[in-house]
Formats: structure tokens, C-alpha cells, sequence
């Protein structure tokens, strides 16, 4: 679709993917770190799919909102602008790169390939956000990025997750979708 409007068909499925997105990220593992309260969960691969199959703009702003939802509803309001920002970086990551190695389309590894520079992003942008939060409670460079480091596992099990889950639900979220929207 190359229209500038969006069609009931599309804004439909940002809806279902602001829905899954809450309930991905609500399926939830804490795990311990020294900044924040990080959790293992399913909401970035739905991110992911949503970017893939509507589109950056559309799916990045599905994420997003999903993300936000989660966020006031379970005592992180604060945080939900970071996260609608977030998906936006996330979702141009791996947007550009589908562009740029869409010739590979066809190939079995072009979307764990394309995942890869998604979570490349993921985790910088969550390394610069633990940074800059241990630089406002008062701690020193050195400390902040010692401790924002530390926390960095977590989302790295995500990011590795998200690439297995998209690569196996790819295809058929994929089809499901272009049906819906008659592509």
C-alpha cells in the first residue's frame, strides 16, 4: 500500500499488535540486575513482527503503544516515552536493514540476519539507557558503565529469543497478514 492513508485493514492489525505486544510483555521473568527492574519476555519479537509485516511507521507506533500500554498499567509509566522512542530505533534497525539486504529475501537466513541488527539496537539502546540512569543518581562514569554493562544480560537472552521466535513465526505471521491486507 503506497497510499498515504492507512486502510481500516492496517490499523486493525497495529491494534492486534499493540494487544499482543502488552501480553508478550506481560508473560514476564524477572531477573536480577543493579539498574532497574528488568524481565525476560516476549514483547520485542512482537515488535519485530509487526515492523515486518506492516511496515516501519505503522509497526513501530504498534509496538510502541503496546509497549506504553504495558508500562502504565504496571507501574512504569515513567518509562513508557523511552519505550515508544525505543521502538521506533529498533524498528528503523531492522527496517534498513531489509532494505539493504532485501536481494537476500529468498535465503534461510535473511531473517535471523535481519533480527541480528534489531538487536544490535535493542541492546545499545538499553546500554545507553542504564547509562544515562546511573549518571542522574549521581554515580561516575566508570560506575555507570560498569553497572549498565551488568544489566546487559538480560537483554541479551531477549535479543537472542527475539531472533529464534521471529525466524520460526516469520513466514506464517507473514501470511497470515498479507491476507488480511489483500497483498
Amino acid at each position: 500500500m503506497n497510499t498515504n492513508k492507512w486502510a481500516l485493514s492496517e490499523i486493525v492489525l497495529m491494534g492486534l499488535f499493540s494487544a499482543l505486544t502488552v501480553v508478550g510483555t506481560s508473560i514476564r521473568v524477572p531477573l536480577p540486575a543493579l539498574i532497574g527492574n528488568p524481565f525476560f519476555h516476549f514483547g520485542l519479537p512482537i515488535l519485530c513482527l509487526a515492523v515486518l509485516t506492516l511496515g516501519f511507521v505503522k509497526g513501530s507506533l504498534a509496538g510502541g503503544i503496546g509497549f506504553a500500554i504495558f508500562d502504565v498499567l504496571n507501574g512504569f509509566a515513567a518509562e513508557a516515552p523511552y519505550f515508544v522512542l525505543e521502538s521506533f530505533v529498533v524498528g528503523g534497525a531492522l527496517a534498513l536493514a531489509y532494505i539493504q539486504f532485501k536481494r537476500f529475501k529468498d535465503k534461510a537466513w535473511f531473517i535471523p540476519m535481519i533480527m541480528v541488527f534489531a538487536a544490535i539496537a535493542k541492546i545499545a539502546m538499553t546500554f545507553l539507557k542504564n547509562l544515562v540512569v546511573s549518571l542522574f543518581m549521581g554515580t561516575t562514569l566508570g560506575v555507570a558503565t560498569a553497572a549498565s554493562v551488568s544489566a546487559l544480560y538480560i537483554t541479551v537472552i531477549n535479543a537472542i529469543a527475539a531472533v529464534i521466535i521471529v525466524t520460526m513465526l516469520y513466514k506464517p505471521v507473514s501470511s497470515l497478514t498479507n491476507k488480511m491486507l489483500k497483498k
